[in-house]
């Protein structure tokens, strides 16, 4: 470990330490292991080492699983070359690593060289100037496949938008296959996937480490160990890869594909049962369904069996022309997706009981939509990831309420296991047995941070309860005098855009001191302005309270303006709490309590990014400090000195500035 530390320009801290042998301990006890390592602790390091270490040794390949593409970089561009060149010595070999994501991720060079027919975007087959720019947009990507050794979607810059990328990529389904594709030996997602099937460490992302689970055709090379990185993110991620639409314009497309592939009257025949779900979204109240209404249920058995329809005349694989080879791919793939949600929706609400949850989605400038997703996905977790590998999972929030119970049980993993804080460690435990229970330990290594000394965590308890008309004048008037007394400086961490919104446009006119707006530009480019400039605000919302690193001068005040639990409306959130609370839990803290906690605890978490950072978390909703749930929700924050004062907090911060 000093070694690799070394290699990095770092200093050795014990947290980091504690975390490489309880991982090493994990590793070969085939226990699994939850481990909180606060910002600043080195965790990468800590879960890196022990890792390639036992990938060199036995010969054998560790998946490594992050939820951001930030994070994704950090761990290939930075951390993992520095690592192999300094082990190299030790171990007796250069370990090697790679980055595998999704098919739709990379090029695919058979769509490059016109093997498929082009598939206009919907809007654009009505609007010449949106046709213009999406073939715009194409050509770009086109001009960039002659230059790229990846493919890879993450190095186009700038991007283009999902409609560009989805003429020249394909999914998994839609893929000929190495053999059959005529320039399958070049291609960038098997070239990705045969670099990572040789590599000691595969760096991935949550979404396809679900797939991978979900999937009986593995995706991911053979592995004992996976490291899960940002594991407060996985729940989330999971059920997202777990989630189907149906949507008009998708059996639309469907129906397109099979017109050049089957009989003119079979693919009518899905045509019109689209139109037929098009009206009944159109009437459709967006919103959860507890029971399936007798209109939306028979125009999904018509698209299921329409959709059936289409797939069995498309038949068998057939050998022919590569261009009529890949059209009927690509439709097989897409009405195969078609009719399985649609039987899935429909299975949904068999024997008069909700096994997923559906919802009508009515999202601004989108089609309506009818979707549906799993009430949980720990079962799924604890089968076909627990249940089959080594699992450590990490992230700098993971004890919420005190307990790493409440996600733990989300896991799927069994809860009310011992959490050893600092500076104990996990001991030697036996190996899990087949018939038992999964075995786990929860670790707290804490933070190098002296949270105490640094931070003040601020509750305006004075200020009215968030209501639903926006931000009322006593707020705007604390986060005025707030920002004032910092000089600046303030990321703003909001629990809507239009609260951001009003507060960004109403404090421009208030202060001498730049106020930026998520939505003004890129978000990686307001970042990078508000890092530059001390003076400077930035007000956002929910990319923000995860995705800001920014230590120094430039942030030395975060603001959240109310506890940001999720809308009651929200499908997945309120059906996941009913069921809890008709099992006898609490589902209100049980879900929208973790939700909250969660996003304060990463809010939190923008504040201190470096030992010298010092600042202030004001939480300008008062119920933090006065409703029952409170201190479930203060429990998960980390230990700021505490005040109610508002006098006090802006004495610091003028301080804080003047220093």
């Amino acid at each position: 470990m000093k070694v690799a530390v070394e290699a990095v320009g770092g200093v050795p801290r014990e947290g980091q330490a504690r975390m490489a042998e309880a991982v090493e301990h994990t590793i070969t006890t085939g226990e699994h292991l939850a481990v909180q390592a606060g910002t600043g602790t080195g965790k990468s390091l800590a879960y890196l080492v022990p890792a390639i270490r036992h990938a060199v040794a036995d010969g054998t390949t560790v998946v490594v699983s992050t939820a951001t593409i930030a994070l994704q970089r950090q761990l290939v561009d930075r951390d993992l070359p520095r690592l192999s060149d300094a082990l190299a010595e030790t171990l007796g070999r250069k370990p090697t690593f790679a980055i595998l994501k999704g098919r739709r991720n990379y090029l695919c060079l058979n769509r490059i060289h016109g093997n498929a027919p082009s598939e206009p975007d919907e809007d654009a087959l009505f609007d010449a100037f949106a046709a213009s720019a999406l073939e715009r947009q194409v050509q770009r990507v086109q001009e960039w496949a002659t230059e790229t050794e990846t493919g890879d979607r993450d190095e186009l810059v700038p991007g283009v938008t999902d409609q560009a990328w989805r003429q020249l990529s394909v999914t998994a389904k839609e893929c000929l296959g190495v053999h059959r594709c005529p320039v399958g030996v070049d291609c960038f997602a098997e070239r990705a996937r045969a670099t990572a099937g040789r590599a000691d460490i595969v760096v991935t992302n949550h979404a396809l480490l679900a797939i991978d689970a979900l999937d009986d055709r593995p995706v991911l090379p053979e592995h004992d160990v996976v490291l899960v990185d940002e594991a407060h993110d996985l729940v989330d991620r999971v059920t997202s890869a777990a989630t189907g639409e149906l949507t008009a314009g998708s059996v639309k497309l469907a129906a397109r594909r099979c017109g050049r592939a089957v009989d003119e009257e079979t693919a009518d025949r899905l045509d019109e049962a689209a139109e037929g779900l098009e009206l009944v979204l159109e009437d459709a109240a967006p919103g959860r369904l507890e029971e399936l209404p007798e209109a939306l249920g028979g125009a999904l058995t018509v698209v299921r069996d329409a959709a059936w329809a289409c797939i069995s005349a498309l038949g068998p694989e057939r050998k022919e022309d590569v261009e009529g080879s890949t059209a009927r791919k690509l439709a097989h793939a897409l009405t195969e997706d078609v009719h399985d949600t649609a039987v899935r929706l429909l299975e949904g609400f068999d024997d008069g009981k909700q096994h997923d949850v559906v919802w009508v989605s009515g999202e601004p400038n989108r089609p309506k939509a009818v979707r549906v997703a799993p009430i949980g996905v720990g079962g799924l977790l604890r089968d076909r990831l627990f249940g089959q590998r080594t699992t450590v999972l990490t992230s700098a929030t993971l004890s919420l309420g005190g307990s790493f119970d409440t996600l733990a049980r989300q896991w799927g993993l069994p809860p009310e296991q011992p959490v050893e804080k600092a500076p104990g460690m996990a001991t030697a435990k036996e190996a899990p047995s087949d018939g038992g229970t999964l075995k786990w330990t929860g670790l707290d290594v804490g933070s190098p941070f002296e949270h105490q000394r640094s931070g003040i965590l601020y509750i305006a308890r004075h200020l009215p309860p968030p209501g639903r008309d926006g931000l009322p004048p006593q707020v705007l008037d604390e986060i005025t005098e707030l920002v004032q007394a910092a000089g600046g400086r303030t990321l703003g961490l909001f629990s809507s855009r239009r609260a951001a919104e009003q507060a960004g446009e109403e404090l421009r006119k208030r202060l001498s001191t730049p106020v930026l707006c998520q939505g003004d530009d890129t978000t990686a480019l307001l970042v990078n302005r508000f890092a530059e400039d001390p003076e400077t605000s930035l007000f956002g919302t929910l990319s923000l309270w995860q995705g800001v690193d920014v230590p120094g001068d430039s942030l030395q005040l975060v603001i959240m303006d109310r506890i940001p639990f999720p809308r009651p409306d929200d499908p997945l959130a309120s059906a996941r709490q009913q069921r809890i609370s008709e099992h006898g839990g609490n589902g209100f803290i049980t879900v929208a309590g973790t939700h909250a906690a969660l996003l304060l605890a990463q809010g939190a978490g923008r504040l201190l990014r470096s030992p010298n950072d010092k600042g202030v978390i004001a939480v300008l909703d008062p119920r933090l400090a006065t409703a029952r749930y409170g201190g479930f929700l203060r429990a998960s924050l980390p230990p700021f000195w505490t005040t109610h004062d508002p006098e006090v907090v802006r004495g610091a911060l003028k301080r804080l500035t003047a220093g």
